[in-house]
């Protein structure tokens, strides 16, 4: 039974169907369809029923997708145990906010030329990636993180700040206290909550606005259009302050910085080249933070 087998009916699984999952592992549809009829050949048994719409587990493929991918885990940590200092192999996929990918293309790019015999697939998105359902080993995320059942590594924060145009405050006046804050528009993501400092107290506001987005350019872009406050990374907002689109307002309040995580499905097993991505990151985000120091 070959291994590459067992990783094609476990990815196939997953996806959906042959066309997702030979999308993913950047391998010719006839190439997947060989290896899943091989393996139901060695096995005896339907693993998947062909559909129109794709594939649907069979009663067998239900039963078998959880050992194959146990399977694989194993062979993977086998190996990485064999070799531990070795080159790192395979296919790494990574998702992340297409927000602030900026933030984290330099270290991929420098993590892929650390590691020259490993596939590195990224997907920048600002949508939702449900991590073990699409396939991807890893993704970065940046925010406050929702309970889950994801395991959590922070590598790095986010400073945060609250602007506005200046032709909006020349408008509209600026807030000096987070209560002023409900008086004016604010640019916000569905739901948003601000947790202001003076250095002694904590003061959460619920800001309010017409104009919601998922991207943080678009925010940028909108609040230096003049239509309210936004809360904003510095690294983000500090290209738009330089140009004199932007002013920073509220002086004597900061806003709590967002973390910076890699979150990856739970397993007992941490694959080694999501291990090393891990530790780049941090080492990048170091740096990062050692240079405004």
């Amino acid at each position: 039974m070959e291994i590459e087998d067992l990783r094609t009916f476990v990815e196939v699984a997953d996806a959906g169907g042959i066309n997702s999952a030979a999308r993913r592992l950047g391998l010719a549809k006839s190439i997947v369809s060989r290896r899943l009829l091989r393996l139901e050949e060695e096995l005896g048994a339907e693993l998947l029923a062909r559909t129109t719409r794709g594939a649907i587990l069979t009663e067998a493929g239900l039963s078998f997708r959880d050992q194959a991918a146990d399977i694989c885990a194993k062979i993977d940590a086998a190996r990485e145990e064999m070799s531990p200092n070795g080159d790192i192999r395979g296919l790494l996929r990574i998702a992340g906010p297409a927000s602030v990918g900026t933030l984290f293309a330099s270290a991929l790019a420098e993590f892929a030329r650390r590691h020259p015999a490993l596939q590195v697939h990224t997907r920048f998105s600002d949508q939702y990636v449900d991590l073990a359902a699409e396939g991807f080993d890893c993704a970065i995320r940046v925010g406050y993180l929702q309970d889950s059942n994801l395991i959590a590594r922070k590598i790095g924060s986010l400073p945060m700040q609250l602007y506005a145009s200046p032709d909006y405050i020349r408008e509209n006046g600026a807030p000096d206290t987070p209560g002023d804050i409900l008086k004016h528009a604010a640019i916000t993501s569905s739901a948003a909550s601000w947790v202001f400092s003076d250095g002694e107290q904590t003061f959460t506001v619920h800001p309010q606005g017409r104009f919601k987005a998922d991207n943080a350019y678009v925010l940028t872009e909108a609040a230096a259009a003049g239509l309210g406050l936004v809360a904003m990374g510095e690294m983000i907002a500090a290209p738009y302050v330089a140009a004199g689109r932007l002013m920073p307002t509220m002086p004597g309040f900061s806003l709590s910085p967002v973390g910076i995580f890699v979150v990856r499905p739970p397993s007992q097993h941490t694959p080694r080249k999501v291990r090393l991505l891990v530790d780049l990151l941090v080492e990048a985000f170091s740096k990062s933070d050692s240079a405004k120091a």
